[in-house]
């Protein structure tokens, strides 16, 4: 059950992802930003942490849940280390994920070359 659950919540906010990508205007950039700002708001006001544990991976892996370890990063930042964890907080909770996204696109520009599409 809890895997339909992630497949479903990661679904369907892609889903939502593509109808936008689909019927505005917005380009995919400003959706990627839409998602993390829509997760670090959610996060802040405490909505999103009860849906992410709910849905598990569907609602933690996708951008909306790295908006929301931003702001579960900030929020313990600012109780351990004052007005300074405002600043260091997010890239505390996030500097995993951060650092497994520089490696692998690392090691594949290392494996393969690019080519002109043309």
């Amino acid at each position: 059950m809890e895997y339909l659950k992630a497949f479903v919540c990661g679904g369907l906010l892609c889903a939502i992802a593509q109808v936008l990508i689909d019927k505005t205007n917005l380009t995919p950039a400003r959706i990627l930003v839409a998602y993390v700002v829509a997760g670090v708001i959610l996060g802040g006001v405490g909505v999103y942490q009860p849906f992410a544990d709910w849905a598990g991976a569907g609602a933690t892996v996708p951008l909306t849940g790295f908006g929301n370890n931003l702001a579960k990063g900030v929020r313990e930042a600012v109780k351990e280390d004052g007005w300074l964890g405002i600043l260091t907080g997010g890239l505390k909770a996030s500097a995993g994920g951060i650092a497994a996204a520089i490696l692998s696109g690392g090691l594949v520009a290392l494996c393969f070359s690019p080519k002109d599409k043309s």
